[in-house]
């Protein structure tokens, strides 16, 4: 645990004990190379020496994987996401051209369109494919942050982006704002670092038919040679 999660944890406690709110504390550990059972036992040692409590949790989104399993299905039987089968040399290559046609760097939508029967193909050369969530093309994406104000980003920037990978592990991007539904959250207040992420999650509250929560992005921790 860095210094810059204590003190995002802080303006959290703080705003929530303030507000008569409860403090939710959940572990993100889906990336499996960068969680361990240890870094969660340090967090909570120096939460519980920092004297920041909390009133649910703590959650770890590995515990929940079914819950994730079954929303994902949902939505791709909603055609509100759908299977990608491109390899990883497949993205690199289409990156790299659009990249030198000055196009946006994001998905081009190649799965998107792919019949039933050209799944079943990918499927039969036994190709496992990640899942993406549809993402409106057109139009902007905003919110009223807490600290920013107004901020909006242009839909066409976006992309459809992956919501589980081709292990079966969901990304941050899925179970972070299905968590937050699911746990009543009603404020998010986090590092800046994050704010991009924020159109994408904003996307899964509406397929999931679901209000988002209150926004609040902090200027990073930064040393002198940032």
């Amino acid at each position: 645990l860095h210094v810059g999660s204590a003190r995002t944890l802080l303006y959290n406690w703080l705003f929530a004990r303030h507000a008569g709110g409860r403090v939710v504390l959940r572990f993100e550990d889906t990336d499996r190379e960068r969680s361990t059972d240890g870094a969660v036992e340090q967090a909570v040692r120096v939460l519980e020496w920092l004297r920041l409590d909390w009133d649910d949790g703590p959650y770890r989104q590995t515990e929940r994987l079914e819950l994730y399993r079954q929303a994902v299905a949902d939505l791709v039987a909603r055609d509100a996401a759908y299977p990608c089968f491109c390899t990883a040399e497949e993205l690199a290559a289409e990156r790299a051209r659009r990249e030198r046609a000055g196009l946006p760097l994001i998905y081009g939508g190649r799965c998107a369109r792919l019949t039933a029967q050209q799944r079943s193909a990918f499927e039969a050369e036994g190709r496992a494919p990640a899942i993406r969530l549809r993402v409106p093309a057109a139009g902007t994406t905003g919110i009223v942050d807490l600290v920013r104000g107004h901020v909006e980003w242009d839909n066409a920037l976006l992309g459809d982006h992956v919501i589980v990978r081709s292990d079966g592990m969901p990304t941050y991007q899925f179970a972070n704002p299905f968590d937050d539904i699911h746990m009543g959250v009603s404020h998010v207040i986090r590092g800046e670092d994050l704010l991009p992420s924020t159109p994408r999650q904003l996307a899964l509250y509406t397929a999931l038919g679901a209000e988002p929560p209150h926004y609040g992005h902090l200027p990073m921790v930064l040393g002198a040679d940032r």
